[in-house]
């Protein structure tokens, strides 16, 4: 009952936490919600399907799950007849999708799914589609495609396959997309199989014909039913969910840091400015593990109060993030908003456990309050720093500097995040030690004014230096804002420049013919540019022996006569370190059709991304995978490049760098933008709650310099001169908590890029930040500080 006596008579103290907690949770709840919807569905293509089996599932090197081995055309006939004698089927079709793609005069006709648009006649029967107008496909130059597309049976149409452009009969039309050719010719595009779709009679028991499949595949593979179906989805689908999934979980780690980190600064200054409450209550015999109780129970009750809301607001604002998401080109296109139960009830556990977490700190603190306290000043014990602080505080700048340091050796996936995760623990580090901070820094922004013997600056300064630890909490919100939105907008005006620098100059006095407005450059387009890299990708598999597994490889077709010896390979280090091979030594790869090839290894190199970690000749990737599609072909300046055919753009070095860059720049900028948006928006929230309750609690000290003869105009300007101190400080310290891991950052992409890369700063960006955050630590300090004044008499 105390706890909630307090909460209820001091709402307005808790008022910044719980708000803090609100947003939080609410961020939390509708990534969640996202999150949870955003898991793959079943395709709408296998809807008539009451169950699918698939091959043996293979490993990536770090032995996290990876592609399917596709079944050869022998076996995949063996085990279709095989899965047609089960009880039930009424039909087994090998599905097969491969890059299919309408040529018109303008150009290819847009289509997201294009790269596995292609399919056999009979994967038409498990959506199943209806035959619109037409027959089947029986020849190898027919096909069938969807009505929307507006060609009438027995017109001409140019289809872009993998070999280039050709020209089919459209012999029939359906009321579902795709383009479907005759089996014959789909096995001759794509004669692996990755899908063998079961379909039943209407009073068939699925979970009986799944389980008979299973029996019949046995351990060649597995039998899906159910959701279970929704395993196979299209490339451009999995590549929008990655995407959506990384920018909603960079929102809700910096959600949750920045609520930690608010909600413990809040408790933090609500706790000391109570100092002398709870040495009255020590004095009345209340014991350590009683007040830390107390200070801890009213976190719960305002983290629980803050969750509720939270979640009924994070409800209500996850259709503005999945519009967010459809804006960003990053929501899967099967995105169907669902309420669980689950999201909420985790996102209130967390709001719940930030809040208790938050005022940790705070209760120790209290409960080494002495009965003593309750006869002194509310902040005299504001002096000193604690020994936990110092080590806690040590502790977290020597991490966040070594962090700093390896963000320039880091990998490029890894450079980003150890940035951010340096950043976050400078930030901490800045926030533990302020309170010796903000003295030196705060005398050194006044210094200038002091000198002119004015009195103002001098009763600022001292109101700041001789309370640290209030000053501290009122600063590391601030810390926060401006330390994030300097990262952050640092990180993106960084990589603007290091990135397409670094790849103009790996591809100087080149051409590069890229896909325009296709998933990758067609044979067609190779043998229009003879002369020049042009890396034809696949995925292959190789069984170690000691794993017992397969592991899931790149290979790399090349037509570098270096590289593209009959029957050799020559990896990287890394990838030969991964399956312990050697120069000289065999290794068997199944490719993309069931074929296994033996191979010897011809040399082991140091890794070099342009070259590939996996390569063979380009011939035999074409022989073994006839749908992979060629990547970009850089063509060098003694050869004439071509992008005669259509479906293809050229550009030079710089243009493509700039290109290259441009497609990843605006998630890039959007998530910056946004992750700026949620830091500095956490840290407004604190900073009024903060101000207010500063102002609130010096209205002692506003008496006694109003009774010696300060007016309301005096003093209004000596709370705007601190508060502006306040942000000045904070400002400042996050600046400098962001330069190292700026600098690491900047050092390694020099490295990587082989270019002169500096550091690189946003000034609109730090200016945007730093002015928001004065103008509501202003409005809410003068606003609570012209109340007071008025309530008190000369």
């Amino acid at each position: 009952m105390l706890i909630l006596a307090n909460v209820r008579d001091r709402w307005s103290a808790f008022l910044g936490a719980f708000a803090a907690v609100l947003v939080g949770v609410a961020l939390i709840t509708a990534t969640l919600v996202i999150y949870d919807s955003s898991r793959p569905g079943v395709q709408a293509r296998y809807a008539g399907t009451a169950a699918l089996a698939l091959p043996e599932r293979a490993v990536d090197a770090d032995g996290s799950p990876g592609d399917r081995m596709p079944w050869g055309p022998a076996e995949a006939a063996r085990l279709r007849a095989m899965l047609a004698e089960v009880p039930g089927v009424t039909g087994a079709v090998l599905d097969r999708s491969f890059y299919a793609q309408a040529m018109t005069s303008g150009g290819p006709v847009a289509d997201e799914g294009a790269l596995e648009s292609g399919h056999g006649w009979g994967s038409a029967r498990t959506a199943p589609y209806e035959t619109v107008s037409g027959r089947a496909p029986r020849g190898m130059r027919e096909v069938v495609v969807d009505r929307a597309l507006g060609v009438a049976p027995g017109s001409t149409l140019t289809v872009n396959i993998t070999q280039g452009r050709r020209e089919f009969t459209v012999v029939g039309t359906l009321d579902g997309p795709g383009y479907y050719f005759s089996e014959a010719f789909a096995a001759r595009q794509q004669p692996g199989v990755r899908a063998i779709a079961l379909i039943t009679g209407e009073k068939a028991d699925t979970g009986a014909v799944a389980a008979a499949a299973a029996k019949a595949v046995g351990d060649g593979g597995s039998v899906v039913s159910g959701d279970g179906r929704a395993e196979l989805q299209p490339a451009y689908v999995e590549h929008q969910r990655f995407l959506g999934v990384q920018l909603i979980t960079a929102m809700a780690v910096l959600s949750l840091f920045t609520t930690v980190f608010v909600v413990a600064s809040l408790l933090a200054l609500a706790t000391g400015m109570r100092r002398r409450e709870i040495g009255l209550l020590r004095t009345l015999g209340a014991a350590p593990r009683q007040i830390r109780r107390m200070i801890l129970g009213e976190a719960a009750v305002v983290g629980l109060l803050g969750s509720a809301a939270g979640c009924a607001a994070g409800v209500a604002a996850t259709p503005l993030l999945r519009a967010l998401l459809d804006g960003l080109d990053v929501a899967p296109p099967d995105l169907r908003i669902g309420i669980a139960g689950w999201p909420l009830l985790t996102a209130a556990a967390i709001g719940v456990g930030v809040s208790v977490t938050g005022a940790w700190a705070a209760s120790r603190r209290a409960a080494r309050i002495a009965p003593v306290e309750a006869l002194l000043d509310g902040r005299s014990g504001d002096r000193a720093m604690g020994r936990g602080r110092w080590l806690s505080g040590l502790t977290a700048l020597v991490i966040g500097g070594l962090l700093a340091v390896g963000t320039a050796f880091s990998s490029a996936d890894d450079r980003v995040n150890r940035a951010i995760f340096a950043t976050m623990t400078l930030i901490v580090a800045a926030a533990l030690l302020a309170p010796v901070l903000v003295g030196p820094v705060a005398r050194l922004l006044t210094a200038p004014f002091v000198r002119g013997g004015a009195a103002g600056p001098v009763l600022v300064r001292a109101e700041l230096t001789a309370h640290p630890r209030r000053a501290a909490s009122l600063v590391a919100p601030v810390i926060a804002a401006v330390g994030f939105a300097v990262l952050l907008s640092g990180m993106v005006e960084t990589m603007r420049v290091a990135y397409p620098a670094g790849e103009a100059l790996k591809v100087a006095g080149q051409s590069i013919v890229t896909p325009d407005g296709t998933p990758g450059n067609t044979d067609e387009v190779v043998a229009a540019n003879p002369v020049g890299k042009a890396a034809l990708p696949t995925r292959a598999f190789v069984r170690r022996k000691a794993a017992g597994s397969a592991t899931v490889l790149d290979v790399l077709g090349s037509r570098d006569p270096r590289w593209s010896r009959p029957g050799e390979a020559v990896l990287g280090e890394r990838t030969a370190g991964e399956l312990g091979l050697r120069k000289g030594a065999k290794v068997s790869v199944r490719f993309a059709d069931g074929a296994t090839v033996a191979l010897r290894v011809g040399a082991v190199l140091p890794d070099d991304p342009a070259r590939g970690d996996f390569v063979v000749a380009r011939d035999l990737v074409r022989a073994h995978d006839p749908a992979a599609l060629t990547d970009d072909i850089f063509v060098p300046g003694t050869a004439r490049a071509s992008a005669a055919v259509p479906g293809t753009a050229l550009h030079d070095a710089a243009a493509f760098a700039l290109a290259d860059y441009e497609t990843d720049a605006k998630l890039t900028d959007a998530l910056a933008a946004l992750l700026i948006a949620i830091a500095v928006g956490y840290s407004v929230i604190a900073v009024v709650n903060s101000m207010a309750m500063a102002a609130h609690a010096r209205r002692r000290d506003f008496g006694v310099l109003k009774s010696t003869g300060g007016t309301t105009r005096q003093l209004l300007l000596a709370s705007a001169g601190e508060t502006v101190l306040v942000v000045a400080t904070g400002a400042v310290l996050g600046v400098a908590v962001t330069l190292p891991p700026l600098l690491g950052m900047a050092s390694g992409l020099s490295q990587a890029t082989s270019s002169d890369v500096g550091l690189h700063l946003n000034p609109a960006t730090l200016t945007a930040a730093v002015t928001g955050t004065l103008l509501a630590a202003l409005i809410s300090g003068l606003t609570v500080t012209r109340r007071t004044l008025r309530r008190q008499t000369p």
